[in-house]
């Protein structure tokens, strides 16, 4: 069995393909060749920031006159984790009252007149180790939005 490598591209789409189960198990069941701690080994290793999700989504955004921006906060739950740096107790809408977990801000681009949207921005919050509130990150996400298209 031949060992494929694994790339940061490999991770980033996984993750823009994958909007339900984003596990680094689920991930390794579709690669030939790759194990779950290989990943793991190579996450632990390297740097991913919300630029490389403008990088791979740029050159396949449609821009609209009728285009707009979607900010949307969501809670990764991760109550049945053990200790997961980044996770805190927080509401969660879906589950309805508190959940340990991962709390995300994305910013989405929707160009309503080919009926598509990309991801092209993203913050964890994590006011504990940032001191930015949920607001404070969507303002810095409209602000970097505007200068990559000005």
């Amino acid at each position: 069995m031949s060992i494929k490598s694994f790339t940061r591209l490999d991770y980033c789409q996984y993750l823009l393909s994958s909007p339900i189960n984003y596990t680094l198990t689920n991930l390794a069941k579709h690669l030939d060749g790759v194990s779950h701690d290989r990943i793991k080994r190579y996450l632990q290793g390297v740097k991913l920031t919300p630029r490389l999700v403008w990088e791979q989504v740029e050159p396949d955004l449609i821009q609209s006159s009728q285009g707009y921006l979607v900010f949307d906060d969501t809670v990764l739950d991760k109550s049945y984790s053990r200790k997961i740096e980044g996770s805190q107790w927080q509401y969660s809408g879906n589950a309805g009252g508190l959940v340990n977990g991962i709390g995300l801000v994305s910013c989405v681009y929707v160009n309503p007149e080919v009926d598509q949207y990309w991801v092209i921005d993203y913050r964890l919050y994590d006011k504990a180790t940032d001191g930015r509130s949920k607001l404070e990150h969507v303002r810095q996400m409209l602000q970097s939005t505007l200068l990559a298209w000005l």
